[in-house]
């Protein structure tokens, strides 16, 4: 993407603006993603994080399962998805699903994150005997389950609404909704991208009922495919002003569209964007990091998934903006099927406490809704090497 040299007096401007606490319109988004001045961009929104977060980066110690990959749809950009009888789809039986979860019990982990295929034949109650199953299993851990996308889906195969959908869940040990399904909600992107039904009025009328039951919920965005800065902008003010109304989104989360850089087990290619795409580059996710965080002015905390973004521009979306490091994943396989980035599968807390420190900031361990659980020592401030996060 081009950048553009903004006069001296339009960053006046925004500068006034982000200090004096008001509202970034439409426009002045725009603007911000046509800003070439990284280095600026970073330093306003590491100004607005230091103000909501101070010199603290928030991580959890969490666990992805993924107890099925058979769906329905084939959206453009997923690796994960795989049709009944393909030859690795697979269908977990739940106490093959508790067996998994009881393995990881001894790591710590506080936060069980939870996203399946849309399957098709299997019955709606497989899913609140699952979290029940694992909630028994694992009664200290949080279950953060389903998309918006499956909570639609739960809907067509029970014949249930969203709320007595959620009321059973909540029973069975639901904690959080994940953030997935959002993607990008322009219908001009998304009609190209999405292969199912669930779209801008669903998603957010399932994420308002949660939030309308006492859960707080993430919210993300897929950036970087065949999206334009327009369509991230509009992305984020639809978030935001349903946030005003409901104030129970605790996260932004910008997820970096993937390539499939190895062939699959079976040797196909599921990502039909990448033929005509470029993955976002380091520089436009800090950007992207950085006008995220600007633009959001309601939502807490914004999220860097590692595993996405690779490691080291993580430490650096910390400083454009980010105050939160997803936490130690094991195996994340919605993209992690398709990285040739050298990006690990895993990181252990003390990996996660190393790289935060290393990026100049003290690290403070949560849970899923963001109570503190433990804080650590920050950098060493005596080794004159050691990196410090911009002074603002």
């Amino acid at each position: 993407m081009t950048g553009t040299t903004h006069d001296a007096g339009f960053k006046r401007e925004l500068e006034e603006k982000v200090r004096a606490g008001e509202r970034l319109s439409r426009e002045d988004g725009i603007a911000l993603y046509e800003s070439d001045d990284l280095a600026w961009l970073g330093g306003l929104a590491h100004e607005v994080r230091t103000r909501k977060n101070g010199d603290v980066v928030h991580f959890n110690v969490n666990r992805h399962l993924n107890m099925t990959n058979v769906c329905t749809a084939s959206c453009a950009y997923c690796s994960f998805q795989r049709k009944p009888g393909e030859k690795d789809a697979y269908t977990m039986r739940i106490e093959e699903a508790v067996r998994l979860a009881k393995a990881m019990e001894n790591e710590n982990l506080t936060e069980l994150h939870i996203v399946n295929g849309l399957h098709p034949t299997l019955p709606w109650r497989y899913y609140p005997r699952s979290l029940k199953a694992l909630k028994e299993a694992l009664p200290q851990v949080s279950l953060k389950a389903f998309t918006a996308t499956e909570i639609h889906h739960f809907e067509k195969i029970s014949g249930m609404p969203a709320s007595e959908i959620l009321d059973e869940l909540i029973d069975a040990g639901l904690e959080s909704l994940t953030g997935g399904g959002a993607e990008i909600f322009d219908w001009e992107i998304r009609q190209h991208i999405v292969d199912h039904e669930t779209h801008w009025e669903d998603w957010s009328r399932i994420h308002r009922l949660a939030h309308e039951k006492g859960l707080k919920t993430p919210c993300t965005m897929l950036y970087g495919h065949i999206e334009e800065p327009r369509h991230r902008v509009d992305h984020v003010l639809r978030l935001r002003e349903l946030q005003d109304e409901t104030g129970g989104f605790q996260v932004f989360i910008p997820l970096r569209y993937q390539h499939d850089f190895v062939d699959m087990k079976d040797g196909k290619i599921r990502n039909r964007l990448q033929a005509r795409t470029t993955m976002a580059t380091g520089a436009e996710a800090l950007k992207t990091f950085a006008v995220s965080r600007l633009l959001f002015d309601n939502v807490p905390h914004v999220k860097v998934f590692w595993v996405m973004h690779g490691v080291q521009t993580a430490q650096l979306a910390l400083n454009h903006g980010a105050d939160d490091m997803d936490g130690s994943v094991v195996e994340y396989k919605i993209t992690h099927d398709a990285d040739a980035y050298g990006t690990p599968n895993k990181l252990t807390r003390d990996d996660l406490l190393d790289l935060i420190r290393d990026a100049g900031f003290r690290p403070v361990e949560r849970n899923t809704r963001y109570e503190i659980i433990r804080e650590f020592e920050g950098p060493d401030a005596d080794r004159r090497e050691s990196p410090q996060p911009m002074r603002v």
